[in-house]
């Protein structure tokens, strides 16, 4: 029986260990959310902190409102890529678990 409980902390410590290691490969990795056919480009890392802002020259003098609205949708697309990008990630680390459909754990 301890030989069983000896084996489950060894691979809860080494889930933990794997865990770290994604996490901090996702917060180095950088992501670029794109709106108006790339115009306005968003560069965020996975902890969606928003490292750059490429904005075309030619948006300068157009309507301010458009401006904001393809800023706004460049972040949101990189918000999404990072979701998409840790999911797949943790998709990964998690495979062997054999955790029920839709189970999340606390990330």
């Amino acid at each position: 029986m301890s030989n069983g409980f000896g084996n489950i902390m060894k691979q809860a410590q080494e889930f933990q260990t794997n865990l770290q290691k994604i996490q901090e490969q996702i917060a180095a990795t950088e992501v670029t959310g794109e709106s108006g056919a790339g115009m306005v480009k968003v560069i965020m890392n996975g902890r969606h902190e928003v490292n750059r802002v490429d904005i075309e020259a030619g948006l300068f003098g157009e309507d301010k409102e458009m401006v904001e609205d393809l800023i706004a949708a460049a972040v949101n697309d990189a918000c999404q890529k990072v979701e998409r990008m840790t999911r797949d990630m943790m998709s990964d680390l998690t495979a062997g678990l054999g955790l029920p459909p839709g189970f999340k754990l606390p990330f």
